[in-house]
């Protein structure tokens, strides 16, 4: 019997709220009706939108062919001279959405009379707005733009791309023109020192009538003139890094390492290190032999140094000489033919079952505040009026 009594009960709520959505049936369809309409207004004002997207891939990190071929030769300098930005898309990203970028941009398609503001700020601000730039998992960089004008969100996308090629072309020749003055400086420096250490070893062995040393002697020498050239290369690294990059960096420390390492080797190879062993060191050679063995090093460093320079400034004007950025337009935007937005129906939709919802709300409150007792109403009026009372 409990349980027949609460299913009536439970009816019978049910049947109450049924009676007030169809007492307040007309409060429903006029809300629902008049925000139909205005929804419909609203939207048929509402611009169409049309959205344009152009795709670029960046250069990848690893290049390919002969030249992959010259840079392992070379050394790690001629690398960082090749490479360019071939470090990833977050790169062309912080490109596109620089501010120089976007002031070229508005300068070429005269935006600020477009976008009708006032300042250069704020038209940097709608043209944020307007175009979205974004990279996907594959590495393929995506330009969207929109606009009221078909054509121009073609153009708007496009010109984004010619900008980006265009920067981009001018920072790799600034850096490949940046590397080959900074390498010739250091070529004249080791042309002259090696003009000198081998007039020098030249003098020497004509006082002293010296023909040659022994072979062992001969090693020695050869592997110390090695390591300061690969010593001199890393250090060359070491600075052509520093420009761009923190002492805190990964590669940066690698150098060093490097450095502190060869550095390590050529103590044992001087014979300055107590644990040299295998090929007798330079030190080991007594009197004028010692003198001529310094001697012939420093030539022997003097000369790798000016091979490993030559390569590698060869290889910066040939950097230096691209006229590409190495970007891949993968696809054009063109004209669009269909609005992007708004969506008018939708708007109408969710406009509408917003009213309905909202309507059944105000109904349920309108039915509660009829049947509330005359205590309540006194109370309700009681808070209405130290509501409005600001003392």
């Amino acid at each position: 019997m409990e349980t027949q009594d609460k299913t009536e009960e439970h009816e019978i709520n049910l049947l109450e709220l049924l009676n007030v959505l169809v007492k307040r049936k007309m409060l429903i369809i006029k809300i629902c009706s008049v925000t139909i309409i205005a929804s419909v207004i609203y939207s048929l004002m509402l611009p169409n939108i049309y959205s344009a997207t152009a795709k670029v891939l960046p250069p990848q990190k690893e290049n390919s062919g002969g030249l992959s071929v010259l840079l392992g030769q070379a050394g790690g300098l001629a690398g960082l001279a090749a490479s360019g930005f071939g470090g990833g898309g977050d790169i062309y990203l912080g490109i596109l959405k620089s501010r120089s970028v976007a002031d070229a941009i508005i300068k070429r398609l005269d935006l600020v009379k477009v976008y009708k503001q006032k300042t250069l700020d704020q038209t940097r601000r709608s043209l944020e707005q307007n175009v979205k730039v974004q990279a996907g998992k594959d590495g393929i960089i995506s330009i969207t733009a929109e606009d009221k004008d078909p054509k121009r969100s073609a153009l708007l996308a496009n010109t984004f791309v010619e900008e980006l090629g265009r920067i981009t072309i001018k920072l790799n020749l600034s850096k490949a023109g940046a590397e080959r003055l900074f390498l010739e400086g250091r070529i004249d420096l080791v042309k002259k020192d090696l003009k000198a250490a081998e007039d020098d070893l030249k003098s020497f062995a004509q006082q002293n009538k010296i023909v040659q040393v022994d072979s062992q002697t001969k090693a020695s020498i050869e592997g110390i003139a090695r390591l300061k050239a690969e010593l001199a290369n890393k250090e060359i690294q070491l600075s052509v890094l520093r420009n761009s990059q923190t002492e805190q960096s990964t590669e940066v420390k690698a150098l060093l390492t490097g450095i502190k390492r060869l550095k390590a080797e050529l103590e044992r190879l001087s014979g300055t290190s107590r644990d040299a062993e295998g090929i007798p060191s330079v030190g080991s050679v007594p009197g004028v032999g010692l003198e001529y063995s310094r001697k012939m090093r420093e030539v022997k460093t003097q000369e790798a140094v000016f091979e490993q320079l030559t390569k590698q400034y060869e290889l910066a004007k040939l950097s230096e000489a691209k006229d590409s950025s190495s970007l891949q337009v993968l696809d054009e935007a063109v004209v669009p033919v269909r609005k992007s937005k708004p969506a008018r129906s939708l708007i109408v939709v969710l406009a509408t079952a917003t009213a309905f919802f909202a309507s059944i709300v105000l109904a349920f409150a309108l039915e509660y505040l009829d049947r509330m007792s005359n205590d309540d109403k006194n109370l309700l009026r009681s808070i209405k009026k130290q509501a409005l009372t600001f003392k």
